[in-house]
């Protein structure tokens, strides 16, 4: 049955044996135990756990209509898939929190997932000469919201872990078996509840493993995209300074031999501008000059950017010189010794 009420909070502490400190709203996650009592706390949904009740405390802010009226009964009646055999009711409870938490964290992954690849995808191309600055704003959000997860996924594991590392505080999540004798004359008889509940425990715990592990991949996707992007911004910037520095030693060669035509161009009389041929000649001269000068210092230019080559490596011939050497020495010592062993037939 699941039904909505309103009370004062100092009525529902004396009901529930809590203090106020117990059900203060702190936007964190964490499984304790007080007074018979299990007291979830997943950020924005808190719950108190009975070994008869389960008790969602101002949930209307949440959006978990759906969950409340149409999943959440069915999982506390044992009829959905989480439970597969009869347990106490509190291991209904504490299952469906989890993996309503859980299922929010993946739904949280599955969507961020395809906006970070074809992000991706656009970014990472090498025909683009620039990049999109709206992309790189999605990126940035996704980046943001992928970290939140992340951090949210390390506080969920970290809160189970926790309590798995705590024998005492296991046993104090089976409520049923120190309320109800039955249950824990069952559970002397072939069910321990303690291991149940740890089980139960691993279980979201190695989904949540599972959640941290594709978040991980997809960060170090991101990490290894910008890292290809710097890499052709790079390339594309080299490309352009080569070119600049191209064009800045062709205008010095045209600049060195223009001075030919600048002492030409002076106002002084000499015999060689008589001759109509002088003038082809020395353009001709500047021209042929210019080029072979940026040739050169093209060569130049290429000879000091182009990578030098690895250099040899003799350690491995210095390594394989003393096998064989003793291999030759075991074969020596081989014929010496079926010599020897000849020799002392013999003399027998």
């Amino acid at each position: 049955n699941i039904f909505m009420l309103e009370k004062k909070k100092t009525e529902l502490y004396q009901e529930l044996g809590l203090q106020a400190r117990d059900l203060r709203f702190q936007h964190l996650m964490s499984i304790a135990t007080r007074n018979n009592r299990i007291i979830m706390r997943m950020e924005f949904l808190k719950a108190v756990i009975t070994p008869e009740f389960l008790l969602i405390l101002d949930y209307r802010n949440l959006n978990m209509e759906h969950w409340l009226f149409h999943e959440l009964a069915s999982q506390l009646a044992g009829e959905g898939q989480l439970v597969t055999y009869s347990l106490p009711f509190e291991f209904r409870a504490i299952e469906a929190i989890l993996q309503y938490r859980i299922s929010k964290l993946q739904g949280r992954l599955n969507t961020l997932q395809p906006q970070i690849l074809e992000t991706l995808e656009a970014l990472v191309d090498p025909k683009l000469l620039s990049v999109d600055r709206s992309k790189l704003h999605i990126l940035l959000q996704n980046g943001k919201s992928l970290s939140e997860l992340e951090t949210d996924l390390k506080v969920f594991k970290e809160t189970i872990l926790e309590i798995l590392d705590e024998e005492e505080l296991i046993e104090e999540l089976c409520l049923s078996k120190w309320t109800d004798p039955q249950v824990f004359e069952e559970s002397t008889s072939g069910i321990d509840h303690a291991e149940e509940m740890e089980l139960l425990l691993e279980n979201y715990y190695r989904q949540a493993e599972d959640l941290a592990n594709e978040a991980r991949e997809l960060r170090v996707l991101i990490d290894d995209s910008e890292s290809i992007i710097f890499i052709n911004l790079d390339s594309h910037r080299n490309v352009m300074m080569r070119l600049n520095l191209q064009l800045t030693m062709g205008t010095f060669s045209l600049s060195l031999f223009g001075l030919i035509g600048v002492a030409f161009g002076m106002n002084l009389e000499s015999s060689l501008e008589e001759d109509p041929r002088i003038f082809w000649l020395v353009t001709g001269i500047m021209f042929l000059g210019s080029g072979l000068i940026w040739r050169r210092l093209l060569s130049f230019l290429g000879r000091h950017l182009e990578p030098p080559l690895p250099p040899h490596v003799p350690a491995v011939l210095k390594k394989s010189q003393p096998a064989t050497a003793r291999a030759e020495i075991k074969n020596n010592l081989k014929a010496e010794a079926l010599g020897l062993s000849r020799s002392t037939l013999t003399n027998q």
